[in-house]
């Protein structure tokens, strides 16, 4: 059973845009390369840096309350800190988040355009090599975990339901075709090889209501995780895995059932 990659992204900012890659190098046990590394912490979110511990995305600007998030087209380098944000209606706002005017200002562009209560005023987050995973509340290997999803399985989903489904909507770190739809879930516990790495499934991924938010339009137009349950009788869409062994992938790269 072999599938192709089509692509590879990461979420330098949990709940921001994503960032394309044609090929990444990933290490044993670790995350996607650059992946929710940072994000923006509601003042009474309780995180700490010098002692980060996972918590529930409602303590982060994420998608599941904030659907206008989808709206904004955001870049962020990690190793100069400069982060971009534009909005369909005005020019692109830079911020250098090595200073505290720079995540001052874009803690209050966020505040300003989500119409945030003083409890939720954000701040920016990091605290390296912590990350800002949504599995990461289950466990330490979860909070490392990859996100799979099988672009098959989602255009099955849409023939049941008659409607488009962007596969936008998963925030998938590795987006790839060619297994039978939905055949990913029960993989769990079972080995992949994707280029030089070696994969095991942990998880399926259960879907949560950000899946509702049209990432074109930033408004919810599908009630994704009811659907998902009324066809197949599950949330799930995707599988979380883990990096067995260093090596790199590609766009392109065969995906495969290790078998034995």
């Amino acid at each position: 059973m072999n599938g192709k990659i089509l692509s590879l992204s990461s979420y330098p900012i949990k709940g921001l845009s994503a960032q394309g890659h044609q090929k990444v190098d990933l290490k044993t046990g670790d995350g996607f390369p650059g992946d929710r590394l940072f994000g923006f912490a509601k003042k009474n979110s309780g995180f700490d840096p010098a002692d980060p511990k996972p918590l529930p995305k409602s303590r982060f600007i994420v998608l599941l309350q904030h659907a206008k998030l989808a709206g904004l087209e955001t870049a962020f380098d990690a190793q100069t800190r400069m982060l971009k944000i534009k909005t369909s209606d005005a020019p692109v706002l830079e911020f250098d988040m090595n200073t505290e005017a720079g995540t001052g200002g874009a803690s209050d562009f966020l505040a300003k355009l989500l119409q945030l209560k003083e409890e939720e005023v954000p701040f920016f987050a990091s605290a390296f090599p912590h990350r800002f995973t949504d599995a990461s509340v289950a466990s330490t290997t979860l909070m490392n975990a990859i996100s799979f999803i099988n672009m098959d399985s989602v255009h099955a989903f849409e023939q049941e339901i008659s409607k488009e489904v962007d596969a936008r909507r998963f925030r998938g770190n590795i987006v790839f075709e060619g297994w039978p739809a939905f055949s990913e879930l029960d993989m769990v516990g079972r080995h992949i090889r994707v280029g030089e790495v070696t994969f095991n499934i942990l998880h399926r991924t259960q879907r949560c209501l950000a899946t509702e938010v049209n990432p074109e339009t930033a408004e919810r137009d599908i009630k994704l995780p009811n659907l998902l349950k009324k066809a197949y009788g599950h949330f799930d869409m995707g599988v979380y895995a883990e990096v067995l062994n260093d090596g790199a992938i590609s766009v392109g790269d065969t995906i495969e059932l290790v078998e034995g």
